[in-house]
């Protein structure tokens, strides 16, 4: 199965990896992008969606020996794991979106040292994707236009969210130290491996 945690800049992506791999490992393999394909100076939105694919076929080659992939630390959205070109493949892709406020996610990223005038931006995005985690209909531009040819969009476009298609987990990081984070993390894992949580077969 493939294992998607993700969400906007700030919201402990790669915290939590960093947090559940131990716990989780061997029966799932915990990564980040750049752990399956290099990064190139300028990353693009086309390489993300290219990195995307190389994600799941590194998920295929784990589910061929009984194993699963956790992609945790970057905004790669639900919609790009299920039109990656080889996602029919996977036995199931399960999301978890860690969300925050607006005023949260700058504090962190001002802590951080990020550029305050991307702020805007970010919170934008986090927007998207928690409108996105209700309906993924909402703004579809934001992933097709520009991106990468082979991907294989209508897998998920066409999904009404009412036909039980679509769906993921959210939790509100806003409130939660990291530690409750990765536990809430390492419980969802657990259930989605276990049959207890939502998840979407990109080959219908």
């Amino acid at each position: 199965m493939f294992l998607l945690v993700t969400g906007a800049s700030g919201a402990g992506k790669s915290t939590v990896r960093r947090a559940v791999a131990p716990a989780l490992s061997p029966d799932v393999e915990c990564v980040e992008l750049h752990d399956v394909i290099d990064v190139p100076a300028f990353p693009s939105l086309v390489w993300r969606q290219q990195a995307t694919e190389a994600a799941v076929r590194r998920a295929l080659d784990l589910q061929a020996e009984d194993r699963h992939l956790l992609l945790s630390g970057d905004p790669v959205a639900a919609g790009e794991v299920l039109a990656a070109p080889s996602a029919v493949e996977l036995d199931g892709v399960a999301v978890c979106l860690l969300d925050l406020s607006p005023d949260a996610q700058s504090a962190r990223l001002n802590r951080r040292g990020d550029d305050p005038a991307l702020l805007p931006d970010h919170h934008a995005f986090a927007e998207w994707m928690r409108s996105q985690a209700r309906d993924p209909r909402h703004m579809l531009h934001v992933l097709s236009t520009d991106g990468w040819e082979a991907m294989l969009w209508k897998r998920w476009t066409d999904i009404d969210p009412a036909s039980g298609g679509w769906g993921m987990e959210v939790i509100d990081t806003t409130e939660l130290a990291p530690q409750t984070v990765a536990a809430e993390i390492l419980t969802w894992c657990r259930r989605a491996l276990g049959g207890d949580a939502k998840v979407m077969f990109p080959g219908g």
